[in-house]
């Protein structure tokens, strides 16, 4: 059974940075790809970035810059690194995973979802 378990959310001023992790289970990072999703109150879940097989990352293009994602494949960990942060970044941010060389920026194309963390950042 996949398991993704994120950490590391909180609260943050506006120009800061924040680290948020994704713990998997059932499943090697090294043969999924791993993504972000993030979904405003209000608003629809969008996508942030994403890693795949290869270790390639792919970011919206509007967060290029200013998120990153990496994998540690000894401890199936991915890390979600965002600096720079504006108000309009807050929302909770989901891990997802799928079974497919390639990520994908659809929300339908990703099965497994962590149950997501909340990022605050204050003006």
């Amino acid at each position: 059974q996949v398991q993704l378990v994120e950490s590391g959310g909180g609260w943050v001023q506006t120009g800061g940075s924040l680290t948020v992790s994704c713990a998997a289970s059932g499943l090697s990072i090294g043969r999924s790809s791993i993504g972000w999703f993030r979904q405003a109150l209000g608003k629809e879940r969008e996508f942030v970035v994403a890693i795949n097989w290869s270790g390639t990352t792919y970011s919206e293009e509007a967060m290029k810059g200013r998120f990153t994602t990496s994998r540690d494949k000894d401890k199936n960990t991915v890390t979600l690194q965002m600096n720079s942060l504006k108000p309009e970044d807050t929302a909770v941010y989901y891990c997802v995973s799928r079974d497919h060389p390639y990520s994908s920026k659809s929300v339908d194309d990703w099965p497994y979802w962590g149950r997501g963390t909340q990022v605050t950042v204050s003006s």
